[in-house]
Parts: structure tokens; sequence; C-alpha cells
């Protein structure tokens, strides 16, 4: 027998044509969206606030509090109606908010109060765009490759998360924090065209079709007695409220460490969440490599990501800091791939978009109370503390993933 190619097995999804435009539309999009990230939250730290940590909380608030706000109806409409069809209006949406903030940041007109307003309508768009976007893997690979295209799709996020920020850094530095914005604006063309470019007639639409009469699914509560019904699920979203509230706050950790401990500017900001972006590709690349997700990775990832939040937190060097954040980024890959392959192929496909928007309710919407909390303490008492919390949300996560191991 011949032997298995390991870079056909890894890179399989992309055998097939609507998964191969998807991703390179999406590839240009993330390093925008990347970009627009890192810009932001450098504008609130240092043009229009004196360093403090807890306006970029505030925006991170707002930004991410729709996902859980908006649940009761995301997950439903991703469930409902025609996802390519919701994916073009919430993808146009934020492209012309961001064309919009970046237009009046370079007019010099911009205030924090219009950082605030943009994000939060920034948010509201991207509440209806992520769960959808995530069950739209399913109809371009069908659930046989489900797992790979996640991955996949992690490692297109993550390679734009090297490469964008480093961008922005460089943008910011030469012509100004606006045309970062104005950039990302555009870059949601590719993933226009790219839809636009799909063969509709070979998207894996039948389980849902064939689903959909024989269930009588009103919505967003219907969801939640499908979720409460089932524990493995609820483990699995307790860890990620507790990583995804008090953990994955990146952008502040790093943009606040950088100025506060290590006294750099924004080329070393973009430079070190390009350098987490290495970590987080082989964490995504290591997920596409497996067959098939399971509880212990998930278990390996909570753990790993709470040792690497306390090595960071005591680094003594602005060098080994960026070491660290490689091991970050690989805990946190393998941490929220695993629970997004998990949590899609244990559930069936009416119910997937509702269960999705409930993991990303979870996951981003738990900002508006980490957010702010972690950028107090890191006013408080200093950036490493902040980092403290994140590894603090990582072993209690495998505490309950433990629990509910040892409850079966």
């Amino acid at each position: 027998m011949a032997a298995s190619n390991p870079a056909r097995s890894i890179f399989r999804s992309l055998r097939g044509h609507n998964y191969r435009v998807w991703a390179a539309g999406s590839l240009v999009s993330n390093i925008g969206t990347w970009m627009q990230r890192t810009a932001q939250n450098w504008l609130v730290l240092t043009q229009l606030t004196h360093q403090n940590a807890s306006a970029v909380g505030l925006v991170m608030a707002l930004q991410f509090g729709p996902q859980l706000l908006l649940v009761p109806w995301t997950g439903t409409l991703a469930d409902r109606i025609n996802r390519r069809h919701l994916l073009i209006a919430t993808q146009a949406a934020m492209g012309g908010l961001a064309l919009a903030l970046g237009l009046l940041t370079i007019s010099g007109l911009v205030r924090l109060w219009h950082v605030q307003v943009f994000a939060f309508l920034s948010g509201c768009a991207a509440a209806f765009d992520a769960p959808v976007r995530q069950v739209f893997v399913s109809e371009l690979v069908g659930d046989q490759d489900l797992a790979n295209a996640i991955a996949l799709n992690s490692t297109s996020f993550n390679a734009a998360r090297m490469v964008g920020p480093g961008i922005a850094g460089l943008v910011i530095a030469s012509v100004g924090t606006g045309w970062a914005f104005v950039t990302n604006g555009l870059s949601f063309f590719a993933v226009l065209v790219s839809l636009a470019c799909l063969r509709v007639r070979d998207l894996h639409t039948d389980d849902r079709a064939n689903d959909r009469p024989t269930r009588r699914r009103s919505g967003f509560i219907d969801g939640l007695a499908y979720v409460r019904g089932r524990p493995d699920l609820l483990a699995i979203l307790g860890m990620l409220f507790l990583i995804g509230t008090f953990g994955l706050n990146f952008q502040l950790f790093i943009s606040t460490m950088t100025v506060a401990v290590f006294h750099r500017d924004a080329r070393a900001f973009g430079l070190l969440s390009s350098i987490m972006a290495v970590g987080t590709i082989a964490g995504a690349l290591l997920a596409a490599g497996r067959e098939r997700p399971d509880m212990p990775t998930l278990l390996r990832g909570a753990a790993l990501f709470g040792v690497g939040c306390t090595l960071a937190a005591l680094a003594p060097s602005f060098w080994l800091f960026a070491a660290t954040l490689v091991v970050v980024g690989v805990a946190s890959l393998t941490f929220t791939n695993t629970s997004n392959s998990l949590m899609q192929l244990s559930t069936e496909p009416a119910m997937r978009g509702r269960v999705m928007a409930l993991r990303l309710a979870i996951v981003q919407g738990g900002t508006p109370i980490g957010a702010p909390i972690v950028g107090w303490v890191a006013d408080a008492f200093g950036p490493r503390w902040a980092v403290g919390i994140g590894a603090a949300s990582g072993f209690a996560a495998m505490l309950v993933g433990v629990w509910e191991r040892r409850r079966k």
C-alpha cells in the first residue's frame, strides 16, 4: 500500500473548487481585518488617550458585545436563510464601516466616541456574519472534511494575523492609522468576489434541506433547549467562557506590554502580534493533520494556554516575551479549533447555526465582561498581572474539562 502524503492530508479541503475560491478571498480579507484590529487599538491607546488600557478594553467590549446581545437572532438566521446571501450582506456592511472610519481618521476628525460607535456597529454586522461563516464551511466541503476545513480556515486567519499587524505597523508609522482602516475596507471586495464565483450547484446543502421539514425548531429557545440537554456541549461552552472572557484579550495584552513594560513603538506592537501568529499557524496546521477532534486534545490546549500565559507574564525581556507568544498561539489555536470541530460534528445540521451562535456569544460576548476587567487590572497593577489572569483562565478551563470527563 502506498504511503499517504501528509501534506495532501493536511490540505485536502483545497481539492474542491468552492473551498479554494473561498479560502483565497478570506485570506485577503483576514489580512485587512488584522490591520484594522491593530490600528484601532493603537489609535485608542496612543492617539486618542494617554495609554489608557481601560479605553481599549471598552472599545473591545463594544465590538464584541453584540455577539451576546444579538444571539437570539444570529444563529436562527444562519439556520433558516440562504447562507451565501447573508454572507454577502454582512461582508459588504463591514467593508463599508471600515472605509467610513478610515476616511474619518484620515480627515483628522476622529474622536474616541467615533471609534466606539464604529466598533459597536461593526460588531453588530460581525455578530450576524460569524456564525453563518463558520457553518458555511460545511456547505463548502461536507462533513467528511469539515474538521480539516475548519483548521485550514484558522491557518488562513492566523497567517493573516502574522502579516496584517506587521503591515499595519508600517502603514501607521509611514502614512497614518486611517489608511489601515481604508485598506481593510477594500479587502472585503475579495470575499464578495469569491462568494460570487462559487459553484452554487456544488454546495453541500442537502443535509440541512432534508432535515428542515421534519423538525419544528422555532428559534433561539429551541437552540438553548438542545444545548441544555447536552452536558458535553455545556462543558465545552464553560471552558470557552473562561478562556474567551479572560484569556483571549491578546491585542490588549500585547499593546499594554509593548508600551508600558518594554517601552516600544507601533512597529514592535505589530511585530509581536505577527510573532504570536507563528504559533497559531503551527497550531492550526497540527489541527488540520488530525483526523478527528477529541476531548483530550481540548484539555491539552487549555493546559498549554495556562502555561504559555504564565511564562508571558513572567518574561523579563522583549524577546523572551515574544517567544512565549508562540506557545500561547499554539495553545489558543489548539483549544479554539478543537472546540469548534467538536461542537459542529456532534450537532445535527439543522441546529448548527444556533449552536455556533451560542459558541461565538460565549467566546466573543464574554469580552464585554473580561476586557474592561483585564484593562483595569493592567492600569491598576500592571500589564503582567493582566496576562496572569489569562493564565488562570486556562488552568480553570482545564479543570472544567477534567470534571466533565470524570462525570462520564
